[in-house]
């Protein structure tokens, strides 16, 4: 994407938005009675949908006029079969809820590992995101995307360059496929993150993985996370091949800690079961305050539709 391209694109709607709320304003307030997690079990689309609507909906987390970015796993040149890259019809669901809440501008993003093109069609969530408004599903490449950003609350990594409509954004929602990662352990909401910043490499060379990926989590974390579980990759990850186990579940929280220990305790990797604990990066998020990996005590509420 050329950035006088991008520029354009970015302009559009920009008046609409003149009198939104400050940036990353957090949309998701608790609803009464809602559950902490949910896992819904079906076809991809409506799984994704029943989900978000059992959690309060997504106008729970979307309000009328606001920006949203979708951060997808699209960043392998794949299919869907090999399970790195999060199911089309699990992002095509969660694009047109948010449309479906007035969002003003909703944009599906990710910084590729392999070639841009190749991984937007391969993945099929290009076409997904056309079926709904084309141009709003991209890879964000060239460092004039990106915008240098402080993270105040972290402890190893305290910058690094933020894609500019993220840092515009009045809502992130991460939705990851589950997969198994062979420095982090796993790849859920959190890990997926990193798919937002520039330069990625320093979390696995200057800093621990672990402590940067809760550092970078402090100031991207997302206010809805939708896990595309109806393949995951336990082993071989994150860009296989491996096992692939195919549950058929999509699990949705407005914690994405508490999301991602769900997903780590309901399925084995690399042929045995898990603790949330046992995952650095979720019991260091854990500590910090960014949410709760104790799901015993929380309510999830399991349904089949």
């Amino acid at each position: 994407m050329k950035r006088r391209d991008f520029l354009k694109w970015q302009m559009q709607g920009a008046l609409l938005y003149a009198a939104s709320g400050p940036a990353m304003a957090f949309a998701g307030n608790v609803t009464e009675g809602a559950p902490d997690v949910v896992i819904a079990k079906g076809a991809p689309a409506a799984a994704t949908r029943a989900a978000v609507r059992k959690l309060g909906g997504m106008e729970r987390f979307v309000k009328p006029g606001q920006k949203v970015v979708i951060k997808p796993n699209m960043s392998f040149a794949k299919g869907v079969d090999s399970a790195t890259t999060t199911h089309p019809e699990v992002v095509r669901e969660v694009l047109a809820m948010c449309k479906e809440a007035g969002a003003g501008r909703v944009r599906v993003l990710d910084h590729s590992l392999q070639d841009a093109g190749d991984s937007l069609k391969n993945s099929g969530i290009l076409d997904a995101c056309d079926s709904i408004e084309q141009g709003i599903c991209r890879h964000l490449l060239e460092p004039g995307f990106y915008q240098d950003a402080s993270f105040d609350a972290g402890v190893e990594m305290k910058s690094n360059a933020v894609m500019r409509d993220v840092l515009e954004a009045d809502v992130i929602i991460a939705v990851p496929v589950a997969k198994s990662h062979g420095s982090a352990g796993v790849s859920l909401a959190l890990k997926g993150q990193m798919g937002l910043i520039l330069d990625r490499r320093v979390m696995h060379s200057r800093y621990s993985l672990d402590g940067s990926i809760v550092d970078l989590n402090t100031r991207l974390k997302p206010h809805l996370t939708v896990i595309d579980a109806t393949r995951v990759l336990t082993t071989g990850g994150p860009g296989g091949p491996g096992v692939i186990i195919t549950p058929g579940e999509v699990i949705a929280s407005a914690d994405p800690v508490s999301a991602d220990a769900t997903a780590v305790a309901s399925y084995e990797w690399y042929g045995r079961k898990f603790r949330p604990r046992q995952v650095n990066y979720l019991r260091l998020a854990h500590e910090r305050g960014l949410g709760r990996i104790d799901i015993e005590n929380l309510r999830t509420e399991r349904m089949t539709v």
